[in-house]
């Protein structure tokens, strides 16, 4: 990866948000930012380039003054043109629905697609507008997740802001914890062991991000719950949250979990989904 984040951009008031949003990320890391528009008839490129990308430029320099700002122009379709543009940069942001070739965004396949198979951290700009609160980590302890904390304590610490790591349990989804699984004991549970059991492991995912980035305010909150509702209520209080593509009781084969598609449907904030690491 270099030192560029991507907006991928089409006119629509969702991508101009998308490229707010990229805009200050830029700025944050003191990297470049590369507005991209994929298209796929010849009529519509002579009106993008001198129409709506020269705005988007425009309003992006007034925004953040002096940011180093380009525009790639791409013949092809959304999903293989970003894709190969995030081959090349720290952080993908789209919209959460654009128009034309950006019109199915989060409501078919391009956004899903891009999760599982991008390369790179994507950010999906969504829910209430100019959200704050903590940056708000989808902590489960997978391989995935751990990427996720990497870079959701990165992401605190760039914004100022503090951290909420979470992690939710319940035992319908719960391995049992006895030796012998075909003991008629083990249907016992002891949910106070369990509800230690998930505080070890948060403490684990957390424990060497926070050790690096010692600046950034930690809370640690292990909720026994549904998964997807208890994350999607804690959005609502949060200027972003991050999770992996794929997390812990994910179905075999599949490289975007559904705590991330339900997430980047529903989530009351920006949503940045991150990829295995390596």
């Amino acid at each position: 990866m270099d030192d560029t984040v991507i907006v991928g951009v089409d006119g629509s008031p969702s991508s101009l948000a998308a490229a707010d949003v990229a805009a200050e990320e830029a700025r944050l890391r003191g990297a470049r930012l590369r507005i991209v528009h994929a298209f796929a008839r010849p009529a519509d490129l002579d009106p993008m380039i001198h129409g709506v990308l020269a705005e988007t430029e425009q309003r992006i320099h007034e925004r953040v003054p002096g940011l180093d700002v380009t525009r790639s122009v791409v013949s092809g379709d959304a999903l293989t043109v970003l894709r190969t543009e995030s081959r090349h940069a720290v952080l993908t942001v789209l919209g959460r629905r654009g128009r034309s070739l950006f019109g199915d965004l989060l409501l078919g396949s391009t956004s899903m697609q891009l999760a599982a198979h991008g390369h790179g951290p994507l950010t999906v700009v969504r829910g209430r507008p100019d959200p704050h609160g903590p940056v708000l980590l989808a902590a489960d302890g997978s391989p995935a997740g751990n990427a996720a904390a990497s870079f959701a304590f990165r992401e605190a610490e760039l914004r100022g802001a503090p951290l909420t790591a979470m992690h939710v349990w319940n035992t319908w989804s719960e391995s049992t914890p006895y030796e012998d699984p075909g003991d008629p004991l083990s249907v016992v549970v002891d949910l106070d062991q369990l509800e230690q059991r998930h505080r070890n492991l948060l403490e684990g995912v957390i424990q060497p991000w926070a050790t690096a980035h010692q600046g950034v305010a930690v809370q640690q909150r292990v909720e026994r719950g549904r998964v997807r509702q208890t994350l999607l209520a804690a959005t609502r209080e949060a200027q972003l949250v991050v999770a992996g593509a794929r997390g812990h009781g994910g179905v075999a084969g599949m490289l975007l979990g559904s705590v991330s598609q339900a997430l980047l449907h529903h989530a009351d904030c920006p949503v940045t989904v991150v990829r295995t690491l390596g």
